[in-house]
């Protein structure tokens, strides 16, 4: 024997080892609670991610190195540990943020203290309720497609469960799962198809300021902040008109109250002034009418950005199922809660009128006149001195706003004006905010050139304010739908003419024409997969996303745009005259009752005898015990012979001899007949058959 044999050396203890069946339960199991944290990620403090990947990693390495979990005490400090940071982090336990928090919490500290089947169950609970949290962020494909997933792997995880002895594998439990799933999927689809839409499950409102900047505040760079965010903010499609995006404004709030830095909007009207009257209000339209359905994202704002212009006239009300819309006099639909869930509708626009005729008094145009006192001198005198040009000093004072605007806007296109995404910080050596960008820099985004054209138009007396909302479009339409960004989130001006009213100027076509003509956002440089791609392929990525947007439209559009009014609609195509709550209980409960009685009827096939030996075994049983024959089916057909026997005496010898033979030819050593062959000599036995007196 040589000097090595026998010995052990240090690098074969590292080799790795098929974890033990509790160990490999365990890993599955933690590797499933870090796929269904893995969407929260981006909402949860950053010492909850780190807290729970802790107490992940810990219960990973006591169940790796067969260690006992930690004590009661241990768990309870570092529950009060969880508890007060999250109370420290909200100031409060309740409300989506903290709970999902300490759900998050409670779910990695159960794992802790796996002692028991029940335990697990809790665990599993846990994961289905915190899966079912994710829809509160999101109800994307891609959001729906991942808690599919990882309610799957739940199921796999509580299927395991269930099974205590041995090491079943993990694909069997994945199929027994999928299984069992398949098999609710009906109900699942008729409760989606009937059940009533109460209203917005998924729509509470996110703490913070809403994604796409259009507020009641406007700040030098606050639209160009979410100028990079591609992300889809609603989809247009046409019912009727021609479709023309570089015409489609899509007015947001509009801002008219200004201190040198900050837009705001001015408040509405007291509860008990009344409406502007209809002599003063009505919206006359030009050029052809626009019939479209938008699918408005959720928007977390107290308005909806509708293409203009309006027929609708101020004062004017819009119910959208439990949405309340009413018209302001600034022509800007409000509502009276944020937009927090998802909205389809269908409108009728006009987009190629550009003023919004109305009737207002000295007292009412004065609000849209103020400045900042001691702002933006050289911007005063600037829009002072043009304002006596001959050219203009000429004219009547009805044509003077709209020359004084003209004369504007062919100075940012004559002058080195630059149209950027990145045009730094204003007002850090000035708050002359203004003439620091008309005279000096020269450089901003669209807010940029709106504010300094309203205030401009302000210094020359001739009322005006911003409007903020999205402008344009795509440029090809996916799927029939016109898609609308975050990036394209846009602010332009309006200045007041007596003989047309609020005339709709936009400064930014002055300097980048190429941004409303063609609809060419400036986009940030692309990412590192983008930029791989676009290697490859130019426009490779661009198409790549265009198809998976079309593909999420469609499961918005069929699956999260299925309302209670495509439930009526169903209910009309079924036979019902007048689809309203009642028949939609009445098809419900009738489609579910169908269903269960289909499961029934399929559970009772499938658990029939598949064998034919067993259904003849179960079908003389039934013979023999109407006869009153005692015949428990753990005994042989010799048993049952002597019964019957005992039973019914001489008149049973042929019967018994028959059952007899089924004994030996059924468990005989020769070959076995098959059953058929013995029914109809049953039968005959029956027929002749007589119980004794």
């Amino acid at each position: 024997m040589s000097a090595t044999e026998g010995k052990t050396w240090p690098w074969q203890a590292l080799r790795w080892r098929p974890p033990g069946r509790e160990a490999r339960d365990t890993f599955f199991l933690l590797g499933l609670i870090a796929a269904t944290l893995l969407p929260h990620a981006d909402h949860l403090p950053a010492w909850c991610l780190v807290l729970a990947g802790l107490v992940l990693g810990w219960r990973g390495w006591l169940a790796a190195s067969n260690r006992p979990l930690p004590g009661r005490w241990t768990l309870t400090l570092v529950l009060g540990l969880a508890v007060l940071a999250n109370w420290l982090q909200f100031r409060t336990l309740l409300g989506r943020e903290p709970g999902i928090t300490l759900l998050v919490l409670l779910m990695g500290l159960k794992t802790l203290e796996l002692r028991a089947r029940r335990d697990a169950f809790v665990v599993f609970f846990l994961g289905f309720f915190l899966v079912l949290t994710h829809f509160l962020y999101s109800q994307s494909l891609l959001t729906a497609l991942w808690t599919v997933a990882c309610t799957w792997g739940l199921l796999t995880a509580l299927v395991l469960a269930q099974m205590p002895l041995g090491q079943p594998h993990l694909a069997l439990a994945a199929r027994q799962a999928a299984r069992v799933t398949l098999q609710g999927l009906p109900v699942m689809v008729a409760l989606f198809l009937l059940f009533p839409r109460i209203g917005p499950l998924w729509g509470i409102p996110a703490e913070g300021v809403g994604r796409t900047g259009l507020s009641d505040r406007l700040q030098f760079g606050g639209i160009s902040e979410i100028a990079n965010d591609q992300s889809i903010a609603m989809r247009l499609r046409v019912l009727e008109g021609p479709p023309d995006p570089r015409q489609w404004y899509f007015r947001g709030p509009v801002l008219s109250d200004f201190d040198g830095r900050l837009w705001t909007a001015t408040d509405e009207l007291p509860s008990g002034e009344p409406p502007l009257d209809a002599s003063r209000r009505q919206a006359r339209t030009t050029g052809p009418r626009l019939r479209y359905e938008l699918t408005l994202e959720p928007l977390r704002i107290r308005m909806l950005p509708m293409l203009e212009l309006d027929p609708s006239t101020a004062g004017e009300t819009l119910q959208l199922d439990e949405l309340r819309l009413r018209l302001d006099r600034e022509h800007v639909w409000r509502t009276q809660r944020p937009l927090t869930e998802r909205l389809r509708f269908q409108h009728l626009a006009h987009p190629a009128s550009e003023a919004l005729p109305q009737q207002l008094d000295t007292r009412e145009l004065s609000d849209y006149l103020d400045l900042p006192p001691g702002l933006n001198p050289r911007s005063l005198a600037f829009a002072r001195a043009l304002l006596q040009r001959p050219a203009l000093a000429a004219l009547p004072e009805s044509r003077r706003p709209a020359a004084a605007a003209e004369a504007l806007l062919q100075h940012l296109h004559e002058q080195p004006f630059s149209y950027t995404l990145s045009p730094g910080r204003y007002g850090e050596q000035s708050p002359h905010l203004i003439d620091e960008f008309w005279f000096d820099r020269r450089l901003g985004f669209c807010e940029h050139f709106a504010s300094a054209f309203v205030v401009m138009m302000r210094a020359m007396g001739v009322p005006a304010r911003v409007v903020t909302g999205y402008q344009g479009a795509d440029p090809e339409p996916q799927d029939g739908f016109w898609v609308i960004r975050q990036s394209q989130a846009h602010a332009w001006a309006e200045y007041w003419q007596a003989d047309r009213g609020w005339v709709r100027a936009d400064p930014t076509a002055a300097v980048a024409p190429y941004r409303i003509q063609r609809g060419q956002i400036l986009e940030p440089p692309p990412g590192l997969v983008g930029s791989m791609l676009g290697t490859v392929s130019p426009d490779l990525w661009r198409r790549l996303r265009n198809g998976w947007e079309s593909l999420d439209n469609r499961w918005q559009q069929w699956v999260l745009g299925y309302a209670r009014q495509e439930q009526f609609k169903l209910l009309s195509k079924l036979g019902f005259e007048s689809p309203d709550w009642t028949a939609l209980g009445q098809a419900a409960a009738g489609l579910i009752a169908g269903v269960l009685v289909l499961a029934l009827a399929w559970n009772a096939w499938q658990s029939r005898p598949r064998d034919a030996w067993t259904r003849q075994r179960l079908s003389v049983q039934k013979d023999l015990s109407r006869m009153g024959v005692p015949a428990p089916l753990h005994l042989s057909y010799s048993h049952w012979a002597q019964a019957l026997e005992a039973v019914m005496g001489p008149a049973a010898q042929t019967a018994a001899a028959l059952l007899r033979s089924w004994d030996q030819a059924r468990y005989g050593a020769g070959p076995q007949a098959p059953a058929q062959a013995w029914r109809s000599g049953w039968r005959q036995a029956l027929r002749t058959l007589r119980r004794p007196a």
